[in-house]
């Protein structure tokens, strides 16, 4: 089994009572997440439970709890002493967070449980748990793990991390994080070897993402507007929404359009980053920035709708979102910084970046007071310029 970063934490956290909660989008890792600390359990009495088996669906539907624990107890779970219970997708059930909460509070029994939705998750199963539960959220691949499951990655290659750029890193690793940006970091696209077989894999991500994540959250109706939706989103990636346009493109009111991209949000297909100000009376504050969570998807929905910078930007906007809190600057004048990373380090995007790039980013750094900046840059320019930081050291 291949080591994500998270998989310590969640290590930890199994040795205590609270519920954990592993969150993300469909086919991330989360299952896997959950066999790996079952793994860790040295007793017996586990229990693992998919609800996307009908058997298991109708069973957390009775109304009857203690009826619930004999059809456990009849699939060999022992409530006479602690045990382990693994519930995958729990937001297919409606009835578990009552169940889990009764269970949780009358035996002394662990539950980890996975889910696709952080509005689920945060809301109504919060509502249910609170102070009996810690949410954790699972994304696509982070470089470093790519390379782990590419089995290239050494831990000696950690001090190559966010370093300038250093041409031996980017000749070992450039056809690595070209393949990276073009498919992403869904981990079973990851250890597909052929392009082909990649490009399915993604087109099946994205169908079983609007078939079962979206359709069966309660109060979304899917239909042929979210996907239209979703493309222009994709062809936009990178640009402030603006609900106006999208409305006028697509012919949907706004607030079904802000309705559809708040479940788009917390279904984990996009992210939006918010303007980083320091006077709301002069910068443009209302309007956020969008991403994609995997540039594999985003070729996908977008295809040669899209740029290369554009899905270049996207990639450091993840890459970065996996490390801190980001945001973005612009001034009513156009001039714009890409990110700005907590709140303190300006940051610039550049496919190929020059040293007039650095200039003009350490210039409009200094007029909101911050003074440290950095050049991303994709690839090495003709001239002696180095003093960026190539998207492969972003980890």
């Amino acid at each position: 089994m291949y080591q994500r970063d998270i998989y310590p934490n969640l290590a930890q956290h199994l040795m205590k009572k609270q519920v954990t909660v592993i969150t993300g989008m469909r086919r991330v890792g989360k299952s896997t997440a959950v066999k790996y600390l079952l793994a860790q359990v040295s007793h017996k009495n586990v229990l693992y439970l998919d609800c996307e088996r009908i058997e298991i669906r109708v069973l957390f539907s009775h109304p009857n709890y203690e009826e619930i624990k004999i059809e456990l107890e009849i699939m060999g779970f022992d409530f006479t002493k602690p045990g382990l219970i693994a519930i995958d997708e729990i937001q297919l059930s409606e009835n578990l967070p009552s169940i889990i909460k009764y269970f949780y509070d009358t035996y002394e029994v662990k539950f980890v449980v996975t889910g696709s939705s952080s509005y689920y998750m945060k809301h109504r199963f919060s509502e249910s748990l609170a102070g009996r539960k810690r949410i954790f959220e699972m994304y696509p691949l982070s470089f470093k793990e790519f390379l782990v499951f590419k089995r290239v990655w050494k831990n000696s290659f950690q001090k190559f991390a966010m370093k300038s750029f250093e041409r031996p890193w980017f000749n070992r690793m450039k056809d690595l994080y070209q393949e990276f940006i073009s498919f992403g970091g869904f981990p079973e696209v990851v250890l597909e070897e052929k392009e082909e077989d990649k490009k399915e894999l993604l087109l099946d991500i994205v169908n079983s993402y609007i078939e079962l994540d979206v359709k069966l959250l309660e109060d979304y109706s899917v239909s042929e507007d979210l996907y239209k939706l979703i493309k222009l989103l994709a062809a936009r990636t990178g640009n402030k929404v603006d609900y106006s346009k999208l409305s006028s493109v697509l012919g949907m009111n706004r607030q079904k359009i802000a309705s559809y991209i708040q479940l788009l949000e917390s279904t984990y297909l996009i992210y939006q980053i918010t303007p980083f100000t320091k006077n709301i009376d002069r910068e443009i504050a209302n309007q956020k920035k969008l991403y994609f969570a995997d540039t594999g998807i985003l070729n996908t929905l977008a295809g040669n709708a899209v740029s290369s910078g554009q899905v270049f930007e996207n990639i450091v906007a993840v890459q970065l979102l996996g490390l801190r809190e980001i945001q973005f600057y612009q001034r009513r004048n156009g001039q714009e910084i890409d990110f700005i990373l907590d709140g303190s380090t300006a940051i610039e995007v550049k496919e190929t970046p020059v040293l007039q790039d650095k200039n003009t980013l350490i210039q409009r750094a200094s007029t909101i007071d911050i003074q440290q900046y950095w050049v991303a840059g994709r690839y090495p320019p003709s001239s002696n310029f180095e003093d960026f930081i190539w998207g492969g050291a972003i980890f």
